[in-house]
């Protein structure tokens, strides 16, 4: 059997539209945030605090999440750190790693990013 493209009811090609429908079957910016959070916590059993950094690239998502690793009283000296997270167009954690680790009351020069 040949497999020839077929018109749709706008005039395009299947061929021509499948790259639009599967653009618009990519989740959105806030459903990757939140897929993000909760897959990184299932993975390391940490708590993400807050989302720092989120672009979209060629490969899908890197997001920088700040995450409590542990917990001190008083709150200011509790630990964070910094991942970078790895997500495809779909959202799915294609990987992560620690970027940087730091007490929660203490801040970085301007300039000293992870980066």
């Amino acid at each position: 059997m040949v497999n020839t493209p077929r018109k749709t009811t706008d005039g395009k090609t299947s061929a021509q539209s499948a790259p639009e429908s599967e653009k618009a079957s990519l989740p959105g910016p806030m459903a990757v945030l939140r897929t993000a959070r909760e897959q990184l916590a299932e993975l390391t059993g940490m708590t993400p605090e807050s989302v720092s950094s989120f672009e979209r690239t060629e490969e899908g998502w890197l997001l920088e999440i700040e995450v409590l690793e542990l917990s001190r009283v008083p709150d200011t000296m509790s630990l964070l750190a910094s991942y970078e997270v790895q997500l495809d167009p779909q959202g799915e954690l294609m990987g992560y790693r620690r970027l940087r680790r730091y007490e929660r009351g203490r801040s970085e020069p301007r300039g000293t990013g992870a980066h």
